[in-house]
């Protein structure tokens, strides 16, 4: 089927191609009411579909936004089999698409460049999840457009960020823990990077520890990547081996799910031999079986919120510096059914 072009559009209305232009990119101004109407039925009636492409020449802009989720770990399809990001993804996409532009999303590979795709693609701006500084500071400043970082702990004030107080949120799941009666907690992570997300909540896990006059044992911390797989693997192990243990803080939802489950295969019960917390509160975890207690962050507002602000810049023509340097989402203890009180 041949391809409807403007050229088609104006010969079918009678007018110029430069009518057409005019109609399509929004300066009808130059052009008679009539003129507008024959071109909309015109379009219409060959079902003409504008190219993106050709619209960000004549605007400047492509109306596209960058969504870049870096492979910190070495697992290909971490980005898509977690929940977490589609949500983010979903949030992000929702207040993009009510301002006209459209994502693309991309996964970068342990050493790949972030400025190969800002610049090949011919973004007007990005959102840049869970990077770190020796990634960062040069390569993204020479793609000399709007970025916005969401779960960074990079401190440049040329970059807006957007995150929660991870630390707050390792002490507030380890604390629950304490004050429900546990005193031989383990942890299942990811791999704990300096000024990582998974550091802050691993440090946050050691100052709820100190605070309550525990043992900090690094025997029970199981550290490898954020995964089911890894999860299950350390709840079978702790179920096995680490009998003293009463519960498990696991650094993220999915990975506490894999741990309640290693702990089942291993003939153990949840909450009755070990409680587990995990963190996220991904829309999975009030349907999983039992009920997760988390540590609830607020993915969609954190989506929504780093969107806005960087549809603000793009509008704005404006830096980090300009606009807010990071953005904080509050954190909830969401108490459900996988942590049990036990006497102290």
């Amino acid at each position: 089927m041949k391809k409807i072009t403007i050229k088609d559009v104006a010969r079918n209305a009678g007018v110029s191609i430069a009518a057409v232009s005019y109609v399509l990119n929004g300066k009808e101004n130059k052009v008679s009411q009539d003129t507008i109407a024959r071109i909309h039925e015109s379009i219409k009636d060959l079902n003409y579909i504008p190219s993106i492409t050709a619209r960000g020449l004549v605007k400047n802009t492509s109306e596209l936004i960058g969504v870049i989720i870096p492979q910190t770990e070495d697992r290909k399809q971490l980005v898509f089999e977690n929940p977490f990001y589609s949500e983010m993804i979903s949030a992000i996409e929702g207040v993009v698409r009510e301002d006209g532009y459209h994502i693309i999303l991309a996964g970068v590979d342990k050493g790949k460049s972030y400025l190969d795709i800002s610049t090949s693609r011919n973004l007007d701006g990005a959102i840049i999840m869970g990077i770190y500084s020796e990634q960062l500071y040069d390569e993204c400043k020479k793609a000399n457009i709007p970025i916005v970082l969401i779960d960074s702990y990079v401190h440049d004030h040329y970059f807006t960020n957007v995150g929660i107080d991870d630390e707050l949120g390792g002490y507030m799941a380890t604390k629950h823990l304490i004050d429900n009666g546990h005193r031989n907690i383990g942890l299942v992570t990811g791999m704990i990077r300096k000024d990582g997300v998974v550091e802050k909540r691993f440090l946050g896990y050691k100052r709820a520890l100190q605070e309550a006059g525990l043992f900090y044992n690094p025997d029970y911390v199981f550290e490898s990547s954020v995964s089911y797989e890894h999860g299950h693997s350390s709840g079978v192990l702790i179920a096995e081996k680490y009998t003293e243990m009463t519960a498990v803080f696991a650094t993220a939802d999915m990975v506490a799910f894999g741990v309640i489950r290693g702990i089942k295969e291993a003939g153990k019960d949840v909450p009755g031999d070990f409680s587990v917390i995990g963190f996220d509160d991904i829309s999975m975890a009030h349907m999983f079986l039992p009920p997760l207690t988390t540590v609830k962050q607020q993915i969609f507002l954190k989506g929504e919120t780093a969107a806005r602000l960087l549809i603000d810049q793009i509008r704005n023509k404006s830096g980090a510096s300009a606009a807010i340097a990071r953005s904080e989402i509050p954190l909830q203890l969401v108490e459900r059914e996988t942590v049990r009180k036990i006497s102290k």
